[in-house]
């Protein structure tokens, strides 16, 4: 994964790198040490941004309500 790649994928869930941070218990310059190429991004890093955008992606499709719809 690259650094933009990371960056999309934070945008994507609506996230900042501290939501990222908070969520896996990494510290908060973790992320700025990838994105300056400081140290590599770790292969699990894609792996669980796959499976949270998947995720998102069936939230969206089957919890959300569709807008303009009537709820009760």
């Amino acid at each position: 994964m690259t650094p933009d790649e990371f960056s999309a994928a934070l945008t994507a869930l609506h996230w900042k790198q501290t939501d990222f941070c908070r969520k896996t218990g990494l510290n908060k310059s973790t992320p700025s040490n990838w994105m300056t190429l400081k140290t590599p991004i770790p292969p699990w890093v894609a792996a669980y941004l796959g499976a949270m955008l998947d995720l998102a992606a069936l939230h969206r499709k089957y919890l959300e309500t569709p807008k303009g719809t009537a709820t009760d």
